[in-house]
């Protein structure tokens, strides 16, 4: 009875220094995420986009990324460089859920070859080049939950970005 006893107890023993260990990583975790409420978490997003991962500036007159659109062949007219690029694109705004951004602009090109300008001026497209997006590698701020489930820090994750088209060669296999 007293070897029971006394393994009943080293069990007790050894549960209450289990949950103690669990208990410390969890507020180390906490602390080393810096979580916060929802309404601090947003101020500490701008302050650190500000300071550590400068956004660059949105470009205007984006769309819905899912509205339709077609190779401006005959709207082709060389004003803006989007619109007189032999490969055009148009700017379309992206949603990103639990982002700091929540928002971003992208380019998304408009024909699949390239407008060329053939002998009396006319543009046309030509399969014999592709157009394709040109991209930048840009950091965003993503919401993740703490261990506490009520609060939240901030991860930064990398994601690449259209922000303009060019004519390429085919690439050939």
């Amino acid at each position: 009875p007293c070897c029971e006893q006394i393994l009943i107890f080293l069990g007790r023993l050894r549960l209450f220094f289990l949950m103690m260990t669990f208990t410390c990583i969890k507020i180390t975790l906490d602390f080393i995420f810096n979580c916060q409420g929802e309404q601090e978490l947003s101020k500490v997003a701008h302050r650190k986009l500000a300071s550590h991962y400068p956004q660059p500036p949105e470009p205007r007159g984006a769309v819905a990324h899912d509205s339709p659109f077609a190779c401006p062949l005959d709207l082709y007219m060389p004003w803006d460089l989007k619109e007189r690029s032999l490969s055009p694109w148009r700017y379309v705004s992206k949603p990103m859920k639990d982002h700091y951004p929540s928002t971003y602009v992208e380019a998304q090109c408009l024909c699949s070859g390239c407008i060329m300008i053939k002998n009396q001026g006319t543009p046309e497209l030509s399969h014999d080049y592709n157009s394709v997006p040109l991209t930048q590698t840009r950091v965003f701020l993503k919401r993740e939950r703490c261990t506490d489930e009520q609060k939240y820090y901030l991860k930064p994750v990398s994601v690449v970005v259209t922000v303009g088209c060019t004519c390429a060669r085919p690439h050939l296999v």
